[in-house]
């Protein structure tokens, strides 16, 4: 629904996670998915969900791309990020895919990314506007070049996600794919908002 200052609800703060049960059965998913997964599937599932997620958005004008929504929390999404526009899910997902690109460069390059993260630090500003799109756009296409640089992932380093652990560059590049998936849905859900109120 449509949310006014009247209406929302006190959201968690941004970086405070997902319930104890529901992290274990969304680590469960994860490694489950990446164990089953090769580059070529990631990359599959990955340029998948881009698809999918830019054939939603190019149909959303200025007010419906930009209007907050305040939607159920979905699985696997933090509460704090439930009153998002579709802009902003955009930027989040380019904030995280230029994040996940530079953290496969240096893993294959056989280091380790000096700064924790945090997904308190990959929110996106609230002002955002079309322009996202093309954004969006640019940073799918840096992290699928990132991945062409190597014909197969070396053995490398891993670096700690915060909520799945240690990971190498491979379960990195699955993971892109899988977090386009969730926010996909996000954006779906915050659509149906917007449908849902002008109906009424």
């Amino acid at each position: 629904m449509k949310a006014t200052e009247d209406n929302i609800p006190k959201l968690a703060a941004p970086g405070a996670g997902l319930p104890f049960i529901e992290l274990l059965v969304a680590r469960l998913i994860f490694h489950s998915g990446r164990r089953r997964a090769t580059r070529e599937s990631s990359t599959e599932n990955f340029l998948r969900e881009k698809t999918a997620v830019l054939e939603i958005v190019r149909r959303c004008d200025e007010k419906q791309g930009a209007e907050r929504v305040l939607i159920k929390r979905l699985p696997g999404l933090e509460d704090s990020s439930r009153y998002w526009s579709v802009f902003m899910t955009l930027d989040h997902l380019r904030i995280v895919n230029d994040a996940v690109a530079g953290v496969i460069n240096a893993l294959c390059s056989g280091e380790i990314p000096a700064r924790a993260t945090s997904t308190a630090e990959v929110k996106p500003g609230t002002d955002v506007d079309r322009s996202i799109i093309a954004d969006f756009e640019i940073s799918c296409r840096r992290l699928e070049e990132t991945v062409a640089k190597t014909i197969t992932f070396p053995a490398t380093p891993r670096y700690a996600h915060p909520w799945f652990g240690p990971m190498d560059a491979a379960a990195w590049h699955f993971l892109s794919g899988f977090h386009l998936r969730l926010h996909r849905k996000q954006i779906e859900a915050i659509l149906a908002g917007l449908k849902a109120d002008d109906s009424r």
